[in-house]
């Protein structure tokens, strides 16, 4: 839901005013970059003449940190700078030595400070200094006048910090004496800044950095979500910059550069032999700019003048200090591991959250859950979360019921659980003021709020009225939230109960840009200019910790969140907001979820069908085969929207749709799978193809399909009318496999592909196994002992490998008693294997695996043999001569018992 929604339906949405209007409308509602004062002011900077120096005779090396000063020839003020070097990274702090006051550095986000290794001075003159890590194959070449950096890996440029010249450092003033400077008009934004009505005093005054970094030989750069845009980033050139600045837009405008619900100011570049990122440490309004350009240089051989690319990117924040993180890589999953080490890894999800959520808003009451629940038995169409939106509490007021509508809402959780089945509930950071709201009175008692600029409770509106908001980057607020989650205090509530944060950028209404003013005032009294980012980031926090709180620790936890920030991933799932059931929002889903994923939020997704409006069935059918290949799978719709239940579209539609999710749930294995392995080894689960092919410089900017994993290739079908695609097989020499019909095909081309509505093209890569079961229950919590199917995927060589982990699908115990099963399946010289692939795992389940599909199979085998538990078995086996597939039933192997299966050739 959004703001904006509010004005849709002030009376109820029979009185729904125009959407076309409110959209239109809302364009004004938002800054352009030309009216952000901070924008404004380091625009002013002449390109190429930095002020700044640095000091070399200061420059001071233990054994794990350099610092050395830097100085501005204009105002004289001395800078700081820190150099720490680790896993082939490099932070570069740089902040004030005798500031007025200490500028805010953002807490939390990082895991813990990583731990330095040794730095050493390899050349020092006096106008340059060479520094390295004694670990890694990286040096800083630091330059004193003026002052810049270079990286060199194998004495080869890889990128350079101020050699633009834009290092930009506002140091906090004290506030003049009169206060006419405060309120008259400042076209600078120093003091004040005016939009439209609102005027943002300063108390601070300026107070923004800056800083370039030129990455020398890319011409691909990703990152930076949140953004309805394509995935790689484009030329800003004299266009908006890319905004980061967490805001509640509904129905958001497509190729886009205005900041969204969320952000996270990670940047990678990529080129055939290298991989690295910039991760900018900083939590305040940031906007980035992208060029492009060529620059002459001397050929390594000829010594002749030759173009190369160069990208210049430049940061832009509000407050704060400038505090860097230089991801080396080399290689793109390198570069993933170096973010996860500092921010954290994706959360391992309960395996009920991949399955298939259906929501809208609103579900009315109990009837009308109990009913959405039994068509979906009716349809034997599998599902296992139904959501509840704001409408199911008492007058908007958190963990409360609607007592008319809800009046027995643990009688409903106990039905669906029943089934299997769970329900997540909506959760907002606004907090209706009302005295006889416990909630309410017990948080202003402890002076748990936001205060305004003159230290008063903020107040602002959302949806219960006039709302305080509450303070999450205090610890003990912190602490209080994740308290009320406890059964005996969240009344009405059950252990199947999960949560929803949304409105958390925060959403306010008829305030600057709809959020939450930035001169408020927060914790330890930094403003809210210094944390905005953060704010749902906390929210998700607190909310997640308060889940294991009810569980004592023993449960896995699901939160989604709208607003989101870098380390998010630590703390559940995020999906792109208010989209519209509109082709081109389907379409540009698919970048979006593309650039989460490679920023380290791997559980991710867009509401299916789209959030605004009403899909045609083929639209609807087409999101519905998109969403069941994507990691968070949910159908959403606005409150004015026809009802669009899946069984709602005519017989066709219903058979459509269902099969699609259907399909989802035989691939939970392999689901499950790749969120265990971005729990431990920070792999995206979707990932673009230059993630998979990083020496195909063909692929790196296609965004139209993507892989899951190391092993599907999906390709959705984003326009309506489709009767082909044109399909792009990656990889030189590789074989990919029709995954429904088994039929081969070789890589490194494109291929025209008949395209009907029944399903979209998915190919799985040679090479690979992956897990499957062999039908579907009601839920995930009917599937636990269901047979396995292994989809072998044999590549040039006659070889394919893959996993399969096994836990009971909802608890720590994995972590916290070594409860599970993680199993290696290996087929070579024609023998397929399953063997422990970590032993320490405890977890015996009675599952079978029931199945084995063989693709690429060249000769009819004379015999398959299979040999388990110390006994030998000939199995029945068919062969297809024109697919070359080898198929094996009725076999009964335990899953997490070793066995080999022989395939006798002559």
């Amino acid at each position: 839901m959004s703001s904006q929604e509010a004005q849709l339906f002030p009376h109820g949405p029979d009185n729904m005013a125009p959407l076309e209007s409110i959209l239109t409308e809302d364009k004004n509602k938002f800054k352009t970059c030309n009216q952000i004062g901070l924008y404004r002011r380091q625009k002013l900077l002449p390109p190429g003449q930095s002020p700044y120096c640095a000091e070399l005779e200061s420059l001071s090396v233990d054994k794990d940190k350099a610092t050395l000063q830097i100085i501005n020839q204009d105002t004289k003020v001395p800078l700081r700078l820190q150099i720490i070097a680790f896993d082939n990274t490099f932070r570069l702090k740089i902040n004030e030595i005798s500031p007025l006051k200490p500028k805010y550095e953002v807490a939390d986000v990082l895991v813990k400070e990583p731990s330095a290794e040794r730095i050493s001075v390899s050349q020092i003159e006096s106008d340059f200094v060479i520094l390295e890590n004694t670990k890694g194959p990286y040096k800083l070449h630091i330059t004193a006048k003026p002052f810049s950096i270079s990286v060199t890996a194998q004495d080869k440029l890889l990128l350079s910090l101020n050699s633009q010249g834009f290092l930009y450092f506002e140091s906090l003033l004290s506030p003049p004496k009169s206060s006419f400077y405060l309120f008259h008009k400042d076209s600078h934004g120093l003091w004040n800044e005016t939009f439209g009505d609102f005027v943002d005093i300063k108390a601070n005054g300026p107070a923004s950095v800056g800083l370039d970094v030129s990455l020398h030989g890319f011409e691909y750069v990703y990152g930076l979500p949140e953004h309805a845009d394509v995935h790689r980033l484009q030329n800003t050139g004299d266009s908006e910059a890319y905004r980061l600045y967490n805001l509640d837009v509904f129905a958001y405008k497509i190729h886009d550069k205005m900041g969204t619900y969320g952000s996270v100011p990670l940047l990678l570049a990529h080129k055939v032999l290298h991989t690295c990122g910039i991760f900018w440490l900083n939590a305040s309004e940031t906007l980035v700019e992208i060029n492009t350009r060529a620059t002459l240089q001397a050929a390594p051989k000829t010594r002749k003048q030759r173009a190369f690319p160069q990208i210049d990117v430049r940061w832009i924040s509000e407050s704060g200090i400038v505090d860097m993180f230089l991801l080396l890589g080399p290689r793109p999953q390198d570069v993933f591991r170096q973010y996860a080490h500092l921010t954290g890894y994706q959360a391992f999800p309960p395996k009920f959250s991949l399955g298939y959520h259906q929501c809208r808003w609103n579900y009315e009451d109990e009837a009308d859950v109990e009913a959405v629940d039994s068509g979906f038995d009716e349809h034997q169409i599998p599902y296992d979360v139904i959501w509840l939106d704001i409408e199911h509490t008492d007058k908007k007021k958190y963990f409360t019921w609607d007592n008319e509508r809800f009046p027995n809402p643990i009688r409903m959780q106990e039905e669906l659980q029943k089934k299997r089945r769970k329900l997540v509930v909506i959760s907002d950071p606004h907090i209706k003021v009302d005295p006889d709201y416990i909630l309410y009175s017990e948080a202003k008692d402890r002076g748990y709020f936001v205060k305004d600029r003159n230290g008063q409770d903020f107040e602002g509106s959302c949806w219960p009225g006039t709302s305080s908001y509450l303070d999450f980057t205090n610890p003990a607020v912190r602490d209080w939230y994740s308290a009320q989650f406890v059964l005996d205090k969240y009344k009405g509530s059950t252990e199947v109960l999960f949560i929803w944060n949304d409105m958390n950028e925060p959403s306010v209404f008829e305030a600057p840009e709809m959020t939450m003013p930035k001169s408020a005032v927060h914790y330890k009294g930094w403003e809210h200019r210094d944390l905005h980012n953060l704010y749902g980031f906390y929210q998700q926090m607190s909310t997640y910790e308060g889940l294991i709180q009810r569980s004592h620790g023993l449960e896995r936890p699901f939160v989604l969140t709208r607003s989101f920030f870098a380390g998010s991933q630590r703390h559940g799932a995020v999906w792109t907001g208010d989209n519209k059931a509109e082709w081109e929002y389907l379409k540009i889903s698919v970048p979006m979820l593309l650039t989460l994923s490679v920023t380290g939020i791997s559980f991710c997704g867009a509401d299916v069908g789209g959030f605004v409006g009403d899909p045609d069935p083929e639209l609807l059918i087409r999101w519905y085969q998109a969403g069941a290949f994507q990691p968070f799978f949910r159908a959403h719709s606005i409150q004015d929207s026809k009802r669009r239940e899946p069984w709602l579209f005519g017989a066709n539609s219903t058979a459509l749709i269902k099969r699609a999710i259907e399909e989802r749930y035989t691939l939970l294995p392999f689901w499950y799978l790749l969120f265990y392995r971005a729990h431990v080894y920070a792999e995206p689960v979707m990932r673009p193809l230059w993630v998979e092919f990083p020496k195909n410089p063909e692929i790196f900017g296609e965004e139209k399909q993507y892989m899951l994993g190391n092993a599907l290739l999906v390709v959705p079908v984003l326009e309506p009318g489709v009767s082909e695609l044109d399909v792009l097989f990656p990889g030189s020499g590789e074989r990919w496999y029709e995954f429904r019909k088994h039929e081969c095909i070789m890589g490194s081309l494109r291929q025209k592909v008949n395209i009907a509505l029944d399903e979209i093209p998915v190919y799985q890569r040679g090479g690979s196994i992956i897990p499957m079961h062999t039908r579907t229950g009601k839920s995930t919590g009917w599937m636990d002992d269901f047979p396995y199917e292994l989809c072998v995927a044999l590549d040039s060589k006659g070889s394919a490998e893959g996993e399969l982990f096994l836990d009971d699908g909802h608890s720590f115990e994995y972590l916290q008693k070594n409860m599970f099963s993680y199993r290696r399946l290996v087929y070579q010289r024609h023998i397929l294997t399953c063997r422990s692939a970590d032993t320490k795992g405890k977890y015996q389940s009675q599952s079978i695996v029931e199945k084995v599909k063989l693709m690429g199979v060249k000769k009819q085998p004379m015999e398959v043999i299979v040999h388990s538990t110390g006994n030998k078995v000939s199995v029945v086996f068919t062969y297809n001569h024109r697919l070359s597939l080898l198929s094996l039933e009725s076999l009964s192997l335990c899953v997490s018992a070793d066995w080999e299966i022989h395939v006798k050739t002559k």
